[in-house]
């Protein structure tokens, strides 16, 4: 008898238990199953320290992306703060009192590195009432390659449009944007507007632009955390392209090889919007040459080309080079030691929920999380890190409507390399705006995760099925890096 009450009770609750599983608890299993499946790697990831152990920093007021490195020694100390000096100094047309500091020109975009990467920070389209554009930059070439493989300059204006001259000098021209609003909607029904830019460019004081002429709009980036990227291993980055997609993901980022002055060979682009620069020194002296119209030992040419004789005549230019190598390797460490803001809210519900939701949609596919430092750096506070930036540095086909169809060294007109997070949630306390992508046509991370197409369009429609209170916490996550 006490044998059938037993095998009775074991019946009842295997009845209890399929009933108890009905199908919504299976689908909640199921779900939980997949946030499992991710829950280790969200863990190891789930830090504050952004920079590692050594260049993090706690700061979340207007000057979060200006912050040296923790506990510099003097001598850097000093270094730091005389490049945070060349950072922002107005450099002027030669000859000047002050020979070290002049030559600017005679064609830029801006004086100072200050002037577009403000507080170190963001740059953004130009708004309404302003007649100029202050931190973005129009990137100019015809079809074709140079003889280092990169874009073909503009045979009158060069590699970029520049919106400035110096006294007697005509400015290049001049950038009128359009925007034209795109309405959408959410699967839950709530509606959303995206606008999109068009270019016009007038006043051109050396002739028509022509026809075969490909641009390319690019805002300013944010410039801390880049000592860390520039000592992530080669190897690193290449073991995490899959240029052919060969594990099926939809996925297929790639590197760029591009051009190192030094070097005289072709190396991996690390940064700018197409990573067509490789190093951290490179970049630096091409701002100073396309932007600020400076020659450095790497970039002598003039801003002002061959085919501008009116330029040509009225130029002045400073002692050669004008920003002299002990300069550049100032201004160079000064970038180097900017450390990177620490992630926030770790503990708050609707930003784990978010985390959660970010590594479902797949978004960590390109943001990876996660990378491994190198020991490369003259600084040890960058060597052999585990550092948390959300990108793998390399190029991705984000689709037609982010495209700029222009070429560049091996990305094509429709790639990008993924910008890093890191600090992401800050730029609205520090820049006093919330726009974001190449041209900062998104006017919040919402918008620009709607722009997303091409290998990221996957991830796209899983945002714009997500409930409201999930897209929120999402972008919770995202304001929290």
């Amino acid at each position: 008898m006490s044998r059938n009450r037993f095998w009775l009770a074991i019946v009842g609750l295997l009845v209890a238990v399929f009933v108890a599983i009905s199908p919504n608890r299976v689908m909640a299993m199921d779900a939980a199953l997949d946030r499992g499946g991710n829950a280790a790697e969200i863990q190891r990831n789930h830090t504050a320290l952004s920079g590692g152990e050594l260049a993090t920093v706690e700061k979340i007021t207007q000057t979060a992306f200006a912050q040296p490195l923790k506990n510099l020694d003097r001598k850097r100390r000093r270094v730091f703060a005389f490049g945070d000096h060349l950072f922002n100094t107005q450099w002027v047309q030669a000859p000047s009192s002050t020979a070290k500091l002049d030559g600017l020109g005679p064609l830029f975009n801006r004086s100072s590195c200050a002037g577009c990467h403000i507080r170190d920070g963001r740059g953004r389209p130009p708004l309404p009432h302003e007649t100029r554009m202050l931190s973005k930059l129009i990137r100019l070439s015809i079809r074709g390659q140079s003889k280092e493989g990169g874009p073909l300059p503009h045979p009158v204006y060069g590699g970029q449009l520049q919106e400035q001259g110096i006294l007697g000098v005509e400015a290049e021209g001049k950038t009128e944007i359009a925007w034209a609003e795109e309405p959408g909607q959410f699967a839950d029904g709530q509606s959303f507007s995206l606008r999109r830019p068009s270019y016009q460019f007038t006043q051109l004081a050396y002739g028509p632009l022509g026809e075969e002429t490909l641009f390319s709009p690019r805002v300013a980036p944010a410039v801390f955390g880049l000592g860390l990227l520039d000592n992530i291993p080669e190897d690193n980055v290449l073991q995490q392209a899959d240029p052919e997609d060969q594990d099926g993901d939809g996925i297929s980022g790639r590197p760029n090889w591009v051009w190192d002055v030094e070097k005289q060979r072709k190396q991996l682009g690390r940064f700018g919007w197409k990573a067509n620069e490789p190093n951290l020194k490179q970049q630096i002296a091409g701002a100073f040459n396309g932007d600020i119209g400076i020659t450095t030992s790497l970039l002598s040419s003039s801003s002002c080309n061959q085919a501008q004789l009116a330029c040509q005549t009225e130029a002045k230019h400073g002692d050669q080079p004008e920003v002299g190598d002990v300069f550049l390797e100032k201004i160079t460490t000064y970038v180097s030691l900017l450390a990177v803001p620490a992630r926030r809210n770790l503990d708050g519900k609707p930003e784990q929920r978010g985390e959660q939701l970010f590594y479902q949609a797949q978004c960590v596919s390109c943001h990876l999380p996660r990378q491994l430092t190198g020991n490369a750096s003259p600084h040890a506070e960058f060597n052999n890190q585990v550092i948390h930036p959300y990108t793998d540095m390399l190029l991705h086909d984000m689709g037609a409507d982010l495209a700029d169809n222009r070429p560049d060294f091996e990305a094509n007109g429709q790639e990008w390399q993924t910008p890093p997070l890191w600090g992401i949630g800050l730029v609205e306390n520090v820049n006093k705006h919330t726009f974001f992508l190449h041209d900062g046509r998104a006017r919040n991370l919402a918008e620009a995760v709607l722009w997303h197409g091409g290998e990221a369009e996957q991830s796209k429609e899983q945002f714009m099925a997500m409930k409201e209170g999930d897209r929120e916490a999402l972008l919770k996550f995202l304001n929290s890096l």
